[in-house]
């Protein structure tokens, strides 16, 4: 099930993205992440409409969106793999007829995703924060 995230979730949701983004961007190193924990927990969620998807009371997986950005997508690296993220994204496209996101070049594995969810290449440009390139890519309904 995917429902409204609620305040209670805050330590689940910090959980998964610290987690999935430590797995999925290797190549910035663990201490950058950690240090944008407070960030996240004072800052991007609250100012986020953040969804989860719980199963058995457990949540799985996490979106955010800010404004048509599609800001924050993780799923556990527990549950990847299982089709959590095809389910988040309906969501997401369900309440954003025009989705952008960041993505790091480097992560190969979440460009196909996105590009088999229908999202196309706009640009890239260099992460001011990190040094990496990004791409920006966008799905329109």
């Amino acid at each position: 099930m995917i429902r409204a995230f609620e305040v209670s979730d805050m330590n689940d949701v910090l959980d998964i993205w610290l987690r999935a983004t430590i797995e999925a961007h290797s190549f910035v190193g663990r201490e950058f992440w950690e240090s944008k924990i407070e960030d996240m927990q004072k800052t991007y969620i609250p100012a986020s409409d953040t969804y989860v998807f719980i199963d058995r009371e457990v949540i799985k997986g996490f979106f955010s969106l800010h404004g048509d950005t599609l800001a924050a997508m993780f799923v556990s690296p527990d549950f990847q793999g299982r089709g959590i993220g095809q389910q988040l994204m309906a969501k997401a496209k369900f309440l954003r007829n025009i989705l952008n996101l960041t993505v790091y070049k480097e992560n190969p594995r979440s460009i196909d995703f996105y590009r088999k969810c229908g999202f196309v290449i706009i640009k890239e440009e260099v992460d001011e924060h990190t040094g990496h390139v990004e791409i920006l890519m966008e799905y329109c309904s």
